[in-house]
This record gives structure tokens, sequence and C-alpha cells, in this order.
């Protein structure tokens, strides 16, 4: 339930005396250094503990400072004796829509604690003090993913993998070779063309902004789970930017209409079993929308363009129309399942095929 605002505590949860909160400013190049290390050392590992995401500082600096972004949504926790950062937690804002509901409410992303101090119960001391800090705006909603089961996630999606190096991603484990089948069959197999198929398709820029929020939204309207893209946000959220987000749309060359959006970010891992400090490099479907273009064709130039990037894989969720193209795109099937929590909100599980939500 929601509560009346002088109702909510005013001061931070307490913490064991040898720590101490932080709004951590990462703004600064030092900060935003140690929240690297914290995350690359003891961030989200698969579930053999093969592989651990390892979010570059760029990509941090995308995630974590979209428009209307708070100080106080960067919750981290020091040593107070050492100054070492050891857990961290953020917020962010997006307006979401859940069924027939929407509203303004953050994603709850990036909650981390040092693998040595798993034992002090850090963690749900985060979430209560991130959930105070969120309720003290007048917001008492949020939503949230998680790899593991919690009653009770409103949709879970897995995950479905496009091999690009397909050398690669057998020899760090990854992948494996199927019976009756040689490596450089596999290759061929996986290979794509140099060049994307679909007529007129180029990177989006930011004079293509408007339309293609409008364009996006129009194609999300239908579904159950999704956000709600303001033109300042999309921008921000699509917009490239290196080594971190793509888009690419199609334009008519007649009308100059934007017809169509594809969209991946890049997420690379550590391998953490291999000797060579190995990186895999993935991009993950973000968002797209076709109104000229099959989607398959519009899919099939983002793989393109990602082997054109020297990327390894790409992922995708089996939400909305994905589902239609894995097979004739040679995805897949991942053991990953990404379950969805709304927390604080009552509504029915909603399908697979009825979620547009992707998170970080």
């Amino acid at each position: 339930k929601d509560k009346p605002l002088e109702e909510i505590k005013a001061e931070p949860y307490p913490l064991l005396s040898q720590f101490k909160w932080e709004n951590i400013d990462l703004s600064k190049e030092e900060h935003m250094d140690e929240l690297y290390s914290l995350l690359h050392e003891n961030y989200v590992e698969d579930d053999q503990a093969k592989f651990r995401f390892d979010y570059s500082k760029d990509f941090l600096r995308w995630a974590l400072f979209p428009p209307g972004w708070r100080p106080e949504w960067h919750l981290a926790v020091r040593v107070v004796a050492s100054g070492k950062l050891v857990a961290f937690i953020s917020a962010v804002p997006v307006r979401l829509h859940v069924r027939e509901h929407a509203q303004e409410m953050p994603e709850i992303n990036f909650l981390c604690v040092h693998k040595k101090l798993r034992s002090k119960r850090l963690a749900p001391v985060l979430i209560k003090e991130i959930t105070r800090r969120v309720n003290q705006t007048g917001c008492f909603q949020a939503v949230y993913t998680a790899g593991t089961y919690l009653p009770r996630p409103v949709v879970a999606n897995r995950y479905y993998h496009r091999a690009l190096n397909t050398k690669k991603l057998i020899n760090v484990g990854f992948s494996r070779l199927p019976a009756r089948l040689t490596m450089s069959r596999a290759i061929k197999l996986n290979n794509l063309p140099a060049q994307p198929l679909t007529k007129g398709i180029r990177p989006m820029v930011a004079a293509d902004c408007a339309a293609a929020c409008a364009l996006v939204n129009r194609a999300c309207a239908r579904y159950q789970l999704k956000i709600e893209w303001s033109e300042e946000d999309f921008a921000h959220w699509h917009l490239t930017r290196d080594g971190v987000v793509y888009s690419y749309v199609v334009e008519n060359p007649s009308s100059h209409e934007i017809t169509d959006l594809v969209s991946f970010y890049i997420i690379p891992s550590s391998v953490i079993q291999s000797n060579k400090q190995d990186v895999l490099t993935a991009a993950y479907l973000w968002n797209y929308a076709h109104e000229s273009t099959e989607l398959t064709d519009l899919v099939k130039d983002a793989l393109i363009f990602a082997n054109g990037l020297k990327l390894d894989v790409f992922n995708a969720l089996d939400m909305r129309e994905n589902l239609s193209f894995f097979e004739a795109l040679r995805f897949n099937m991942g053991d990953g399942l990404l379950h969805y929590y709304v927390y604080n909100w009552r509504c029915k599980p909603i399908e697979i095929h009825e979620n547009a939500l992707v998170m970080l």
C-alpha cells in the first residue's frame, strides 16, 4: 500500500558500525573506477560460474545518468576504516505501463555486494534503503528483474542466443559443437553477409528521434508491460554511443518517413575460468519497430551490424514477436530465465509475448 509521506522513515536504515552509507558521486572518475571494479569482481555470474558481466564505464554512465536521474538513487556502502566501496544499488526513473495502468516508477538495478561480505546481510538493507529513498519522492512501486525465482514474477522470459564468433563461443565453453558437425561447418552455417540487406537502413541520428520515438511507442502500444518513451528519454537510451548502444532506422526514400527501427546494446562478460583473461562480448536486442520491413529481415540486419562490430554473440528474449524469427536466424534456446517483478503492485501474470520491457 502507498503511505502518507509523513509516515516514511526520515533517517537512513542503520548499518553495522563498520559500514556507512554514501550517495556516490559517479561524475567523479575515481568513483566510477571504484564502481567498475566492484561490479567487475563481484557482479552477476551464470549458474556454472563461467562468465561474469563486465560493464564498461561508458555503459554505466549511459545506464545511470538518464534524464531525471537522482543522486540519492546512486546508493553505496563503504567500509568506515578503509573507505573501500563494498556494495551498491541504483534506481533510474521510467514511465511504465503495467496492463492498463501507467505511472512513473524506478527501475532497480546493479545490486551488488562484495563476495566476502555476503554473510553480513547487506543486500536486504540496501533494498530497504533504496525503497525508503524512492518512497520519499511519493512513489511506492518499482520494477526489477532477477535470474532467480521469487514469489511471484509478472512474467519470466527466456534468453535465446545467436552465435557470431562461433569458434570463440565453443572454445570458451559458452556453446558446444553439435554432434556430427565439424568446427568449419558450424562456422560456415553461422556466416553472415558483410553488408545489410534492407535498402535505406542507416544509423539513427538526433534528427530522427522524434519520429523514431513515436514509431516505437506505436509498436509497443499493444503490449501489457512496456515503457512509454518521451523524446528526451528515447534520445538518451537509443542514440548510438560507441561500444554501448547502436540504433538503425529505415527511411522511406520518397516521403523521408522513418518506417522501421532496430537497436541493440553491448555487454562484455569476463570468462572466469580462462587463463587468457578472455572477454566475451554480447549484443542484446533492445527496441524495434517495423512498418515496412519484415521483422526477420530487420533483425538479420542487426546481426550483420553486430558481426561487423566484431561481437561474439547476439542475445534476445522470447518476448514480443521474437519467437517468429529465432529459427530462421539460427537463434538457439539458452538456459537462463529472466523474471520480472513489479514491487507493491498486484496484477495477473502476463504471457511472454505480451512483454515489451527490456531491462539492462
